[in-house]
């Protein structure tokens, strides 16, 4: 299995660490492409990677391509490779807001898997959720599903509207979570802490309460019943988010990068 990455972003990168010590590629170093002068002078000194400026070099005999570039980038991109491409290759999109048809007419292929990922993929604990055109087996599905695994964990869905609903829970998710935290550590500043202090108890405090979440079956809305005694402070608390009505804001504030994302698709 020879599985090209092109683009060493952020995103790109992380998964490309991730998928390079899959068992999957048995002696095989994974493949990655950039244009990036540094980056590949970076890469090539990594030595986990075969590292490739030229995608007449890797793409033609690549089995599995993963497509990380910026969305504005791809029909660029698309012209590029359409060149080195057969019906044979799978490719994987990590790219947000790009459609299956859109990949698919660019570049003039059938077998396309869209995946949307998440930044926490970055220290291992990612999610990315993904679905795929007609054309790919259920084999190449596993396969996918399990380099995909090495960042984290997947969640397959049935269509492309989950993939951008998904944008708008774990994909932006990470951004709500450290706004959250940010609004925390500021009132932590303002008690008096340092801000040595403030990290530790807004990070700790994230941290516990997301341990004490995943090893129990209690929901979220039951651990506040656990935590908030009647007329004690941490029913004042939720009395104030409750009055500023915090929760629909952030139900909003998901639905406008769901609806962003569907916007994204369409141009």
């Amino acid at each position: 299995m020879k599985v090209l990455v092109i683009g060493a972003g952020n995103m790109g990168l992380t998964y490309a660490e991730g998928m390079a010590s899959s068992a999957m590629l048995s002696k095989r170093k994974l493949r990655i492409f950039d244009t990036d002068p540094k980056k590949i002078e970076t890469l090539r000194k990594d030595g986990r990677f075969d590292v490739y400026s030229s995608l007449e070099d890797c793409l033609p005999k690549s089995d599995m391509v993963f497509i990380a570039v910026k969305p504005y980038h791809s029909d660029a991109l698309f012209e590029h490779m359409k060149p080195y491409l057969n019906d044979e290759q799978l490719f994987v999109s990590l790219m947000a807001g790009v459609t299956i048809e859109t990949i698919q007419q660019g570049l003039k292929i059938k077998k396309v898997i869209r995946t949307m990922p998440n930044l926490p993929a970055q220290v291992g604990k990612g999610v990315t959720s993904y679905t795929e055109s007609k054309e790919v087996s259920k084999i190449e599905l596993i396969m996918v599903r399990n380099l995909l695994d090495t960042t984290g964990t997947s969640i397959h869905v049935g269509t492309e509207t989950f993939i951008d609903a998904s944008t708008g829970i774990s994909g932006s998710g990470p951004a709500y979570v450290f706004y959250f935290m940010q609004s925390m550590l500021e009132a932590a500043l303002k008690m008096g802490f340092s801000e040595y202090d403030s990290k530790v108890l807004v990070s700790s405090t994230f941290e516990g309460a997301i341990e004490l979440f995943t090893q129990n079956s209690f929901s979220p809305k039951s651990w506040i019943e656990k935590v908030a005694s009647k007329g004690g402070t941490t029913q004042a608390a939720i009395d104030s988010m409750e009055d500023n009505n915090i929760k629909e804001l952030i139900k909003d504030a998901a639905y406008a990068a769901f609806d962003r994302a569907v916007e994204l698709g369409k141009k």
